[in-house]
C-alpha cells in the first residue's frame, strides 16, 4: 500500500495520546547521560551509532485539496541512548530546497550535509531536517511565504512537543518520546526565513531561532515602498514556488498536478497587487506578530550582511527593532559581506558561539553568553568590534535640512532649517547609479545632490535613515529614490555573496570547516579606491503614500509631503569626508520587469522639491554632538 493512502488512513484513526512527551523541565532535560564541563556540553555520544529515522508529521491543513491533511517529511538523527530513555532537545533546519538535492526512499534519510549533526549529536542533541510542504517528500503545495509555510514547519515543532501526530513510512505511529520539547531553529536565506515565520506564531517549545540573511516581510523582499525591486519580475512568488517543488518525490505526488493551479494563482495575485501592500502580501508579513516571539519566550540570534542585496538589510533591522523594543533576549552579528553563511567569514567563532547559544537555550546551561555584548559588528577592513547593542545606545536622529547651492556644490545639508521658499527640480530619467551619485559639484538634469561641509570628526551612523520631501510633479505619478553617500576618497570594499541554492547545497562537513572548503570557503573580497561610496538607498512610489495598501494617481502641480526610509546604515564616515544625499527618480527600475503603466506615469516627469519642508534624518551615535562640521 502506498504511503499516501496508508498514512492517510492511520492519521484519521490515531490518537494524539500515543505521541505525548513529558514536561520540558530543566532537570529532565539534563537527564543522566550528557556531560557538562566549563558550561559546555561534551561529546560523549557516538555519531556513528546514532539513530536515523524519517517521520511524517500531520499538519492541520490540506493545501493541495486532496481531501487529506498534508504530511511533512522530517529526517532525524539522535543519540542511540535516546532509544533507552535519554531525552534530548532538537536543532532544526527546515528548508524548501531539500527536494532539489537528492531523492531518498520514503523511509531513508537523505543524509545530513551540514556540520551540525557531527558536532551536536555527540553532545546530546537531535538534528532534524524538515521538508516544507509541497517540496521533497512532503505533501501539499508550496505558497512562497504564505501561511502554509508556517503551518507546515510549526507542525514539526508541535510533534516534538506531543501536540501533533506523526507516522513512519509504513503508517505506524511515531512518538517523539525521546524529545525534551526544546527546539532551536537555524538556517540561511529562505531556510532562515522559516524560523522567523514560526517564531512569530508564538510556538511553545521553540526556545530559540537563528535567522541568517532571512526575510521578515515578503512584500519588502519583492518591493520597496510601492516599487518592485528590479530583477524579481512581477510573478516572483510563482517562480519560486515552482522552483522549490521541482524535486518533489513524495509518494503522494499523484496530487502534485493540483498544485499547478495553486502556484499559478500566486503569480496572478502578486501581479494583481501592482506592488500595493494587498492582503496577499499582508499574509506574508511576519512583523505584526513579532510580539508572539516574546509570548513564547523565544530568543533570537540574527546574522546579516550590510551588502546583502538579495535579502536586503531592512529585513533584519525591522524585526530586530520589534524584538528590541520588547526587550526580548537577543544577539546579533552584522558583517560587511553579502548573502552568506557565517562559516565562510568567521568559521571557528561561529561554531563556538552556536555551541554556547544552544547549550544555554536548549539545555538551560548558565554559561555566560547572555552577559556578553549583544552586537558583533564587522568593519570594511575586516576587523570585528563588540557593542552593547544595535543601534548603538546613545544614537538619536539628527535632522539635516536641504539647502540651495553653496560652496561649490549643487545643494547643501545642514542643521539650519531656514531655507526660505527656494525650490530645485530634476527630471525622472534612466541613468546609472554611478552617474547619479558622481561629483556633487556638477548640476545634472536627472538628480539633485545635497552635501554637508567636511566633517571635523569621524561620524558613526547606526540605524535606519529616513528622508522627507515636499514635492510637486507635472505627471500623474512619481517614483523617488534617495541615496546616502560618503563623499571622500577612500576604499570601497566589495565582498562576494552566494545564491540561496548554492548556500544550502555546498558541502559543509567538519572537514570543510577544518580545510576552509565548501561552506567555509572564504568570500572573495575586492577593494578599490573611489571618490564616493553609496551607504544606503531607498525608493518610494509617491502614489502609495501615505498608505502602501493602495495607490492613487497624483494631481500635477499639487504639493505632497513624502517620507520614506532608506536601507539601514552601520557605517563610520571619516573626518574630512562629506555626507551626501542624492535625490533622483527610480534608477533601479528595469523596464522589462517593472510595471509599464506606472513607469509611463512617472518617467520623464519633472519633480520639484520645496527645500522648506525637506530634510534628511540620520541616526547618529551621540546625536547632534556626534556630527560636527
Amino acid at each position: 500500500m502506498r504511503l499516501a493512502r496508508t498514512v492517510s488512513i492511520l492519521a484519521a484513526t490515531a490518537t494524539v495520546a500515543a505521541l505525548s512527551v513529558g514536561p520540558t523541565a530543566a532537570a529532565e532535560a539534563q537527564a543522566p547521560g550528557i556531560a557538562v564541563e566549563g558550561g559546555l556540553t561534551q561529546p560523549v555520544f557516538s555519531h556513528d551509532e546514532a539513530i536515523q529515522e524519517v517521520v511524517y508529521v500531520e499538519t492541520p491543513m490540506d493545501s493541495d485539496g486532496d481531501g487529506h491533511n498534508d504530511l511533512i517529511a522530517m529526517d532525524i538523527i539522535r543519540p542511540r541512548e535516546t532509544g533507552t530513555g535519554l531525552k534530548v532537545p532538537t536543532i532544526m533546519e527546515a528548508s524548501p530546497y531539500y527536494g532539489r538535492s537528492s531523492q531518498p526512499a520514503p523511509d531513508a534519510t537523505r543524509g545530513f550535509p551540514g556540520w551540525w549533526d557531527e558536532y551536536f549529536v555527540p553532545r546530546g542533541y537531535a538534528i532534524a531536517q524538515v521538508e516544507m510542504q509541497g517540496t521533497g517528500r512532503s505533501f501539499g503545495c508550496p505558497t512562497t511565504g504564505g501561511p502554509e509555510d508556517t503551518i507546515s514547519i510549526k507542525a514539526a515543532v508541535d510533534w516534538l512537543n506531543g501536540r501533533a501526530r506523526g507516522f513512519y513510512s509504513d503508517g505506524t505511529p511515531a512518538a517523539a518520546d525521546w524529545s525534551t520539547g526544546n527546539v532551536g531553529m537555524q538556517g540561511v536565506s529562505y531556510v532562515g526565513t522559516l524560523p522567523n515565520a514560526v517564531a512569530t506564531e508564538g510556538v511553545e517549545g521553540l526556545r530559540t531561532v537563528v535567522p541568517i540573511a532571512a526575510i521578515s516581510n515578503w512584500y519588502s523582499y519583492a518591493n520597496d515602498q510601492g516599487i518592485p525591486w528590479a530583477g524579481w519580475g512581477t510573478r516572483y512568488t510563482e517562480y519560486l514556488a515552482n522552483y522549490v517543488s521541482v524535486g518533489r518525490s513524495a509518494p503522494g505526488s499523484v496530487s502534485a498536478p493540483a498544485c499547478a493551479d495553486r502556484i499559478k494563482a500566486l503569480g496572478d495575485e502578486e501581479e494583481a497587487s501592482d506592488s500595493d501592500f494587498t492582503p496577499f502580501w499582508q499574509d506574508r508579513d511576519y512583523l505584526p506578530s513579532a510580539n508572539k516571539i516574546k509570548t513564547a519566550k523565544t530568543s533570537v540570534f540574527m546574522v546579516h550582511g550590510m551588502t546583502d542585496y538579495n535579502v536586503k538589510t531592512m529585513h533584519f533591522a525591522n524585526l530586530w527593532y520589534e524584538v528590541a523594543k520588547r526587550q526580548m533576549p537577543r544577539k546579533i552579528w552584522i558583517h560587511r559581506g553579502a548573502h552568506a553563511n557565517p562559516t565562510s567569514f568567521r568559521n571557528a567563532e561561529w561554531q563556538s558561539v552556536m555551541h554556547r547559544w544552544m547549550d544555554h537555550w536548549l539545555y538551560d546551561i548558565d554559561n555566560g553568553i547572555m552577559d556578553e555584548p549583544m552586537a558583533d559588528i564587522q568593519r570594511p577592513d575586516g576587523s570585528w568590534e563588540t557593542h552593547a547593542s544595535w543601534p548603538e545606545p546613545g544614537t538619536s536622529d539628527v535632522k539635516l535640512s536641504l539647502g540651495p547651492a553653496d560652496g561649490g556644490v549643487t545643494g547643501t545639508l545642514s542643521p539650519d532649517s531656514s531655507t526660505g521658499n527656494q525650490t530645485q527640480s530634476f527630471v525622472d530619467q534612466v541613468e546609472s547609479q554611478a552617474l547619479k551619485v558622481g561629483d556633487p559639484s556638477q548640476a545634472r538634469a536627472g538628480r539633485l545632490a545635497y552635501v554637508t561641509p567636511p566633517l571635523t570628526q569621524d561620524v558613526r551612523l547606526s540605524g535606519t535613515p529616513s528622508v522627507e520631501v515636499r514635492m510637486t510633479t507635472d505627471k500623474t505619478g512619481a517614483l523617488l529614490s534617495a541615496m546616502l553617500v560618503d563623499y571622500g576618497e577612500g576604499p570601497t570594499v566589495t565582498v562576494a555573496g552566494k545564491e540561496p541554492l548554492e548556500l544550502v547545497q555546498e558541502p559543509c562537513q567538519p572537514e570543510n570547516l577544518a580545510n576552509l572548503t565548501g561552506c567555509a570557503t572564504p568570500m572573495e573580497v575586492t577593494t578599490a579606491i573611489t571618490p564616493e561610496r553609496v551607504l544606503a538607498w531607498g525608493h518610494v512610489d509617491v502614489r502609495n503614500m501615505p498608505d502602501l495598501r493602495r495607490s492613487d494617481d497624483l494631481k500635477p502641480g499639487k504639493k505632497y509631503q513624502v517620507r520614506w526610509n532608506t536601507l539601514p546604515s552601520e557605517h563610520v564616515i571619516p573626518a574630512g569626508h562629506r555626507i551626501g544625499l542624492v535625490l533622483t527618480g527610480n534608477y533601479n527600475a528595469d523596464p522589462s520587469q517593472t510595471r509599464p503603466a506606472r513607469d509611463e506615469a512617472s518617467l520623464g516627469g519633472r519633480i520639484t522639491i520645496d527645500l522648506n519642508g525637506s530634510r534628511l534624518n540620520l541616526p547618529v551615535v551621540g546625536g547632534t554632538s556626534g556630527l560636527r562640521f
